[in-house]
């Protein structure tokens, strides 16, 4: 019924020719009256302007979904949320004003998306932000959990070289579920790794402890899939478009700025 309601707004906004003001009384009486005296009126323009009125539709939709979004992001962002950080690899400034911190799976194509957007994002606001990842594998999703174990193990090792594995593991998403650890191996050989040192190291109490303590992060979170952001204290979902991870960061950085 909502639908089809906005079909009819958007089919009259048709009938309006474009060099008079919407908003007049004498101009909307007329159409209400000429729409009681011939109904079908309103189904002709609607059939023939379907791909307009329909784009017109999901247009409105989706600015009406991202401005409610944007409303809670400044509600999210004055509301603490504690997880833990320590012993994480962190890429940028360490003290950064605006800290972006990912739950994410390297196996999961959405991650794949976003991380290729969040690297753009980090370059275009240099020391202002920083990023810090904590690994939400899926079980449902093959060589997930490894892959993670591997992440961590190469942090442990040497943060830069993480970084460039992170960057081949999501650049590489498909080959890394299809051949597992024997491609991790090869990816640690690449940054510059010892593959047999850091495969013993990937199955060690710590590493899987502390992918433990993010999940637990995530489950307090009560996040439901990946990717998940925290931009300060914002909290978003999903692979967003560049400009909406920038909007979120202008959000913290005006709050920050205001305390």
């Amino acid at each position: 019924m909502v639908q089809r309601i906005l079909m009819a707004v958007f089919a009259l906004l048709l009938l309006i020719p474009q060099n008079v003001s919407a908003g007049t009384p004498e101009l909307k009486a007329q159409v209400e009256s000429i729409l009681r005296e011939n109904p079908d009126i309103l189904l002709n323009i609607i059939r023939e302007n379907s791909e307009q009125v329909l784009m017109a539709l999901r247009e409105g939709n989706s600015k009406a979904k991202i401005a409610v979004m944007k409303a809670q992001w400044k509600q999210d962002v004055a509301v603490p949320k504690d997880v833990a950080l320590n012993d994480r690899a962190i890429r940028g400034n360490e003290d950064a004003p605006v800290t972006i911190v990912a739950f994410s799976d390297f196996t999961c194509p959405y991650c794949e998306r976003a991380a290729f957007t969040l690297n753009s994002l980090m370059s275009h606001y240099g020391k202002t932000v920083r990023f810090v990842f904590k690994n939400y594998p899926l079980a449902s999703h093959e060589n997930a959990r490894l892959a993670s174990q591997y992440f961590v193990a190469a942090n442990n090792f040497d943060s830069e070289k993480a970084w460039k594995l992170y960057d081949e593991f999501f650049a590489n998403r498909e080959t890394l579920i299809a051949e597992g650890e024997p491609f991790m191996k090869k990816v640690a050989k690449k940054v510059g790794l010892d593959p047999e040192k850091l495969a013993k190291e990937a199955r060690t109490e710590s590493v899987n402890a502390l992918i433990e303590e993010d999940m637990a992060d995530a489950k307090a979170l009560e996040l439901e899939g990946t990717p998940y952001f925290l931009v300060n204290n914002i909290l978003i979902r999903g692979a967003l478009p560049l400009d909406l991870y920038s909007e979120a960061v202008e959000i913290a950085l005006d709050y920050e700025n205001k305390k």
